[in-house]
């Protein structure tokens, strides 16, 4: 690297700061959600200013910028605040992917010319969910905890299925039953490598009495363990989704001291903060308006499609399963109230950009299916990021004062 791309590359830096503090500002003082602002600063930059030469790969996402986010937030998860969840963030991140992909494929290929195979990667792409916005009104709004960390943890979870899953869609020519086989068994080895590695990192972890040593051996964790899963042809996410529960549990209990977890607790929630704002103001910088113009009917019907495959499995999957009278249904129970909120919480973001970045240069339609993924992702960020403190105040935040706040009811 020259010296004057070193400069470059520190300008590039700079400005990226100036311009969280500038925006969070902003919006802090009119109550908007700062991601959703980004996303609009980062479009408006891409449309009236020169090229910024900043070249978005999925790369920079998928191996810089998300682990770091899915590390962090999996680390702040309690096991005891997820265990009566995880059924219902199990349903939600496995079938419940499938299902949403399944219905935006059938909708998009019957709607619009995209053939149906086409369509199905729209729906893999789009499948995940990215609630930064609902969870930050969340906490604005002192919601329930128990639902705020169902919608977390789906997403943490519905990551890696999400990324998995279009994987296997672009291997078109495979049988479906192989898909399914391949896709169940990546998640199980992806589980096991993070289960096994994470535990490593939390035992070695214990026996280090140095904060420098144990927050690096936390980065290590992040980015390492995801690393590797991926040269294994597994999921990074998955894995390192894992390892970061096992790491800020296990880990955090048996070895870590008082000063080590708040020293890694701040150092952690900064990173989150530098990594989401960068996401977000990166998805706005990468949306190509041309490309936008040319998929506004695919665009329309995929968030009618979105909607109607998240109410499917939020009401109908969901729903139905909670009503069968077994001990397994209890977790998988939820008032009408959050279900409403769990519903609008589908936004989509970073993951739907990067996968649709990575579409093979040869593929068919490759603009129109990109400029399908870049409008659903940047209407449901700027029509659900921008109304989900009002959905959580008028239904989350409404439930909870009829109910206990620290033990709120399932049911």
């Amino acid at each position: 690297m020259t010296r004057e791309q070193t400069i470059a590359l520190a300008d590039v830096f700079v400005a990226l700061l100036v311009t969280l503090v500038i925006v969070a500002l902003v919006t802090r003082r009119f109550g908007v959600p700062y991601t959703a602002a980004l996303v609009v600063f980062g479009l408006i930059v891409a449309i009236v200013a020169p090229p910024t030469g900043i070249d978005v790969t999925p790369q920079l996402v998928l191996v810089v910028l998300v682990p770091g986010l899915v590390f962090e937030a999996a680390f702040r998860l309690d096991i005891s605040h997820v265990r009566p969840t995880l059924p219902a963030a199990i349903v939600l991140a496995g079938p419940g992917v499938l299902l949403v992909a399944g219905v935006v494929a059938v909708i998009l290929s019957s709607t619009t010319d995209i053939p149906l195979s086409s369509a199905f990667l729209v729906g893999a792409m789009v499948s995940a969910t990215d609630p930064v916005a609902v969870i930050a009104s969340m906490r604005q709004s002192r919601a329930p905890m128990r639902l705020a960390t169902l919608i977390e943890t789906e997403s943490l979870f519905n990551d890696g299925t999400g990324i998995v899953l279009f994987a296997i869609a672009l291997q078109s020519a495979a049988p479906l039953s192989e898909g399914l086989v391949s896709f169940v068994a990546t998640i199980g080895i992806s589980l096991a490598i993070g289960l096994g590695l994470g535990g490593l990192a939390a035992w070695i972890g214990g026996r280090i009495d140095d904060v420098n040593l144990e927050l690096t051996l936390t980065i290590i964790a992040a980015y390492g363990i995801y690393l590797l899963a991926d040269r294994l042809h597994q999921s990074g996410i998955i894995a390192t989704v894992v390892a970061g529960i096992v790491i800020g549990n296990y880990g955090r209990r048996a070895g870590m001291s008082a000063r080590s977890r708040v020293a890694i607790d701040t150092v952690w929630s900064y990173i989150a903060f530098l990594l989401t704002a960068i996401v977000f103001l990166l998805v706005g910088l990468t949306v190509s308006v041309a490309d936008l113009a040319m998929a506004a009917i695919p665009i329309a019907w995929g968030l009618v499609a979105l909607l109607v495959g998240r109410a499917v499995v939020v009401y109908g999957l969901l729903g139905g399963l909670g009503r069968i009278p077994s001990p397994f249904a209890l977790g998988l129970r939820l008032s009408r109230d959050w279900s409403h909120v769990l519903f609008w919480s589908g936004l989509r973001g970073a993951i739907a950009v990067a996968l649709a970045l990575s579409l093979p240069l040869d593929l068919p339609d490759r603009a129109l299916l990109q400029g399908t993924v870049f409008g659903i992702v940047l209407v449901t960020l700027l029509v659900q990021g921008t109304s989900a403190g009002f959905v959580v105040r008028r239904f989350a935040a409404e439930a909870a004062t009829r109910s206990d706040r620290d033990n709120p009811r399932i049911s």
